[in-house]
């Protein structure tokens, strides 16, 4: 039904790769959890209900932990991102996103960007959930692993959907704000085709509003953050 994957790897100034290593073992631990889950007609998705708690005594190791603009080391660190890649299949199917959050910091350039900013979802345990109830009259199952050097991800189910999803971003903009620094805000929006490609709706999926971490106007091909 939808399919995606992320880079495991990045280049960022002043963060260790170590962290990034670890992160991979945490998202291995993750997706042991969650793949091939079955989501049922009428029952709700939670990634911390079905994950549990990200600690030592469970092989988790310190991974890369966004706090107010800056990376921390933190036990089960780096899981937003198979947060994230669940949540962006989500959206190009008919299931329902019951709970979602945003980072209120923007850390990554758009160098290299392939989805729109503010298209992911943050978790932090066990009080920032994301969670995904299916409301159709079809099962879904959950695929979820680790690759050579992507995240991997599907949603899969046995009968077609005859509906085609679109996401794309509006009313973007970035701000210089009197303090010195910059923001950045958009709406997240989502068209709904038929299988004649004739449009049924166009909704807001999500609005945005976060504190940019890097000069807005960058260099072709940097990568680099300020965190």
């Amino acid at each position: 039904m939808a399919a995606h994957k992320t880079p495991l790897y990045r280049q960022l100034r002043n963060v260790d790769m170590w962290l990034q290593e670890n992160k991979v073992t945490n998202l291995m631990l993750a997706c042991g959890r969650l793949n091939k889950v079955i989501l049922k007609p009428g029952e709700t998705f939670s990634f911390w209900r079905l994950v549990g708690k990200p600690t030592q005594a469970k092989g988790y190791l310190k991974g890369m932990v966004l706090t107010n603009g800056s990376f921390n080391a933190g036990v089960g660190g780096g899981l937003c991102q198979l947060s994230n890649l669940i949540y962006w299949m989500t959206l190009h199917t008919p299931l329902t996103v019951k709970e979602r959050w945003r980072h209120t910091h923007d850390v990554f350039p758009d160098s290299n960007r392939t989805q729109p900013f503010g298209s992911g979802a943050t978790i932090v345990y066990n009080y920032v959930d994301l969670q995904i109830r299916n409301d159709t009259p079809h099962e879904y199952q959950l695929l979820v692993k680790v690759g050579d050097n992507h995240l991997e991800g599907e949603w899969r189910c046995k009968h077609p959907c005859p509906l085609e999803f679109q996401i794309y971003e509006s009313e973007h903009i970035i701000k210089h704000e009197w303090w010195g620094g910059y923001t950045r805000h958009n709406i997240i929006r989502r068209k709904v085709l038929d299988s004649s490609a004739k449009l049924i709706s166009d909704e807001v999926v999500a609005e945005n509003h976060a504190i940019m971490m890097y000069e807005p106007l960058l260099n072709d091909g940097e990568e680099s953050t300020q965190a």
